[in-house]
């Protein structure tokens, strides 16, 4: 069986927003209520029919795990040595709010690792790639470019926070780190500002799920950069709970912040 090329997944991923920006488009965008409080929109389901048809066509021997597909039990998921995990549209509060700070998430995980990962934010027209192996790219207009992490950190840090999730527990971890610049961004941007080296850092102190970080995982790293628990290890996929442990994602090999949990 023959993987599609990265290049055809950051096709897909554009397809995917295309469906996304329509629904944006409207006046007003109407949304449901999952069982967690988490809203559902018609961009969400169009871009997770379109992303998860396509891969199953093109890899039916592969499972797909989406946000918006119906749960599927540990027992059935142990078995599954590669798979792709979807977040056809992350960040759906911010795209309800008609903000720019959304995105659409594929990646391939292999081994309970993600080794293929795109980022497409459509309404700013970036997308984010990265494969293990080949490097990290951002593009625009359709011309990408090599990104890495800054390696050395900024002083102040550069540190990147959600727009819609603080909370007590970042507060704290952030008043540990001294003097630092803030940056707000949505969605798995934040991932991705830490991947090409316009913030030193990103933590994340509450819940998140597998398809939320997996693609943003597997551009950081493909970068040169890390995303791990507060223990230092990287984030695994595929657990029998895919509620993600608070994470931190850095650019350097020696960052200073695990001093100061």
């Amino acid at each position: 069986m023959q993987i599609p090329s990265l290049k055809e997944i950051v096709a897909l991923s554009h397809r995917a927003g295309a469906c996304v920006m329509a629904v944006y488009a409207e006046a007003q965008i109407d949304a449901t209520y999952k069982a967690d409080n988490s809203p559902l929109t018609r961009a969400d389901l169009a871009s997770h029919h379109l992303i998860v048809d396509t891969l199953q066509a093109a890899t039916p021997d592969l499972p797909v795990l989406s946000e918006e597909s119906k749960e599927v039990p540990y027992a059935t998921r142990q078995a599954w040595r590669r798979f792709w995990l979807v977040d056809p549209l992350d960040g759906t509060k911010e795209f309800i709010k008609k903000s720019v700070d959304f995105t659409v998430n594929i990646a391939l995980i292999d081994d309970g690792h993600p080794v293929v990962g795109v980022v497409f934010a459509p309404a700013l027209g970036v997308t984010y790639y990265g494969a293990v192996g080949h490097g990290a790219f951002k593009e625009i207009d359709g011309v990408a470019h090599p990104i890495h992490v800054a390696e050395t950190p900024s002083a102040p840090l550069k540190v990147v926070a959600s727009r819609s999730h603080g909370s007590e527990a970042l507060e704290t971890f952030l008043s540990r780190l001294g003097p630092i610049e803030r940056v707000s961004r949505g969605s798995s941007l934040k991932c991705c500002l830490v991947a090409e080296g316009a913030a030193d850092l990103y933590p994340r102190c509450g819940p998140t799920m597998e398809w939320d970080t997996a693609a943003g995982q597997c551009v950081v790293e493909a970068a040169g950069g890390r995303v791990t628990d507060m223990d230092g290890h990287p984030l695994r996929y595929n657990k029998p709970n895919l509620l993600n442990p608070w994470f931190v994602v850095d650019g350097s090999a020696d960052f200073p912040w695990m001093k100061h949990r």
